[in-house]
């Protein structure tokens, strides 16, 4: 006859489990989750691959481009510390649209996409900030698109250096580091290198924007913007 084996649950210490915090999900590793280092140019998706899993940028800067079937690269968005990129795999997209390049050294949070659609599903704080970002984006993009039908090179070169300088957003703008290229800044607006170099002198002996390694932009930038 077996001898019947009672168990006895592990006694709690009454402590509650601690909340849910974004902020230590995308500042950590574990499951589904893994920290990322790229070093200036690496790339850290290519045009084509599989698309598994969405980005979280910790420190630095990431270049989302396009490049066509004649070779031409456009870039489509520039991400920084706090943005999400990749997230198109959340949805019916198996493979990358666009490729991602480090402008800088850069810190990133990869999350698989079985891990992030969970997340979302589980916890309310991380998916009010996602959507928030999604929110954001999908304004950028309506924007971009009027930009792009409706206003000039210039005004789209001052238009970028002033987002590229957080203008407009909480907090003193942010000085924009030298590793974004004229070369960047014409895909970016959809022009040539020499066009970039000639409004960026003529913006300096304005003084709307300084140079002396690293590009600081000043709010009289907005006046290019705003003049018809």
């Amino acid at each position: 006859m077996k001898k019947k084996v009672t168990t006895t649950p592990p006694e709690k210490n009454g402590d509650a489990e601690p909340p849910f915090s974004s902020e230590e999900f995308l500042a950590v590793m574990g499951d589904g989750r893994a920290i990322e280092s790229y070093a200036k140019g690496a790339e850290i998706f290519a045009q084509g691959d599989i698309a598994d899993s969405v980005y979280y940028v910790q420190s630095g800067k990431i270049k989302l481009s396009v490049l066509s079937p004649a070779g031409k690269e456009a870039v489509i968005a520039v991400f920084k510390a706090g943005d999400f990129f990749g997230e198109g795999c959340l949805t019916a997209q198996q493979r990358r649209m666009a490729s991602a390049t480090a402008l800088a050294d850069c810190s990133l949070v990869k999350v698989s996409k079985a891990t992030m659609t969970q997340t979302l599903h589980e916890e309310p704080e991380f998916s009010a900030r996602f959507i928030e970002h999604l929110l954001t984006r999908n304004i950028r993009v309506e924007e971009d698109l009027i930009d792009q039908l409706f206003n000039s090179s210039e005004k789209r070169l001052a238009r970028i250096l002033l987002l590229l300088a957080n203008f407009g957003k909480p907090g003193q703008p942010e000085e924009i580091i030298a590793d974004i290229s004229q070369e960047v800044l014409a895909e970016m607006i959809g022009t040539t290198r020499s066009r970039v170099s000639f409004f960026l002198n003529k913006f300096r002996k304005l003084g709307f924007i300084e140079y002396n390694g690293k590009m600081h932009v000043h709010s009289s930038l907005l006046n290019v913007i705003l003049h018809d």
